[in-house]
């Protein structure tokens, strides 16, 4: 294994004990979640397309609340603590739901599959944002850039892996027989992650205490720094490029009239593309992209992506068209714009690497799927749909290009100069100042000395 990383990859042989360990939380995290997510779409959409975007208001609104509990964890508890709490607490969701649908199946309808919908949504974000916030915080800069997309790729095999049980194991035992078997995965993850802390420990001893804080200093973060509302802004608006890609899809594949398994076929193949081109970007092409061109030009290859399959539909309105431009937008988010968009939090405090990070991945995320799904479906009521949206994606997405490239020279500023204006307002706040990076570890230790 370590002979086969190192060829193929840019992981250090010291480094591969804990990638493989990160790569398999990923892997069980992503499987828990595509397990369950055909349950989602199938109890969510009982009142058709409309009812998805206020579903999508509702998830935004039950994430926002949710966001100062997780604050009050994180403020409390050390990192691993407040991790597996929320592991946990997703877990017990499952087998709620689970005992729902066993023991109760008839009030299984409408109103408790939209809450299914709204909590699964929930789940999803939460359980992805604090895996990659343990990444942020136990790997330095220079390693992001090099082992993120390896990491990524556990994710992308977990994403093959829950949809293939769910095909294998729902006709026999039924679709309630997916929950319990996404929370043991969720158990597996949480062994993933203590072999993470144990074979990548923490780099300062300060790191191991509790952050502090309040519930809600990681909103009050976002807006009081350019460059963590910058990441907000560049997450917001790839979820409004994304949604437009969601509806569009959507309306594209309910026009064909097809049968529900012809739909179900068009989608599993969308899904079987995008995940084998994610495999080959983030196994072969992440690490080194990152590493010899830059985060800059990374953050700004999704944007590009965007501009040029809204330009593709432009010219052909087609299915084929709208199948590689979904493939291709995905692979290119998910290997390499999600890796690179990670290692910007590794040159932030460690409190807001889990404070304004879940807040930019949760209630940011969501807002922007909320104000996607409502433009799209302006735009589409006044009769203008898809020309109206690609003359709205298209400067969006190049806007979004510079901010990519603005926030990547940032990063690379504040990792060669530690000591930044940004640093001295965190600590004038009594935030955790320190950062993952060597150099700012150096002065800290020579000036305890």
């Amino acid at each position: 294994m370590t002979a086969i990383l190192q060829r193929f990859t840019q992981v250090r042989r010291e480094e591969v004990a804990p990638v493989i360990a990160s790569a398999l939380a990923f892997f069980f995290i992503l499987t828990a979640l595509m397990v369950v997510r055909p349950a989602r779409d199938a109890l969510g959409m009982q009142r058709g397309i409309e009812a998805i975007r206020w579903l999508f208001v509702g998830t935004a609104l039950v994430t926002l609340a949710a966001n100062p509990v997780f604050g009050l964890l994180v403020s409390r508890f050390r990192g691993p603590v407040f991790i597996n709490a929320t592991y946990l607490f997703f877990a017990a969701g499952l087998l709620a739901f689970y005992a729902l649908l066993v023991l109760a199946p008839a009030v299984v309808g409408e109103t408790s599959g939209m809450v299914f919908f709204v909590w699964f949504s929930v789940f999803n974000l939460f359980a992805t944002m604090v895996f990659w916030g343990l990444m942020a915080d136990r790997f330095t800069l220079e390693q992001s850039k090099r082992l993120f997309g390896v990491i990524a790729a556990g994710g992308s095999l977990g994403a093959i892996a829950g949809p293939w049980l769910g095909a294998l194991l729902a006709k026999p035992f039924g679709t309630a027989a997916l929950l319990p078997v996404a929370a043991g995965s969720l158990g597996l993850a949480m062994l993933s992650v203590r072999a993470v802390a144990h074979l990548q420990p923490e780099r300062a001893p300060r790191e191991r205490a509790v952050i502090g804080g309040s519930a809600w200093a990681g909103a009050g973060a976002v807006f009081g720094s350019a460059y963590l509302a910058g990441i907000a802004a560049y997450v917001l608006t790839l979820t409004i490029v994304a949604t437009f890609i969601y509806f569009t899809r959507l309306q594209m594949v309910a026009a064909l009239g097809e049968s529900l398994d012809a739909r179900t076929t068009i989608f599993a193949q969308i899904d079987l593309y995008t995940q084998v081109a994610t495999i080959l970007l983030q196994a072969l092409i992440a690490g080194r992209l990152m590493r010899f061109a830059g985060v800059p030009v990374t953050l700004a290859l999704l944007p590009i992506t965007a501009a040029l399959g809204f330009l593709g539909l432009a010219l052909v309105a087609s299915m084929a068209t709208l199948v590689v431009f979904q493939a291709a937008f995905s692979a290119v988010q998910r290997a390499l714009a999600r890796p690179a968009r990670e290692t910007l939090f590794t040159v932030v405090s460690r409190a807001d690497k889990y404070k304004a990070k879940a807040f930019i991945d949760t209630f940011v995320y969501r807002g922007g799927d909320v104000a996607g799904a409502h433009v799209e479906g302006v735009l589409g009521r006044l009769g203008v749909g898809l020309a109206a949206l690609i003359s709205v994606s298209v400067p969006l997405a190049v806007v979004w290009a510079a901010l990519g490239i603005w926030l990547g020279r940032q990063q690379e500023r504040r990792a060669e100069h530690p000591s930044s204006p940004a640093l001295g307002r965190l600590e004038a706040t009594g935030a955790d100042p320190i950062v993952q990076h060597p150099q700012a570890l150096a002065n800290l230790n020579s000036s305890q000395s």
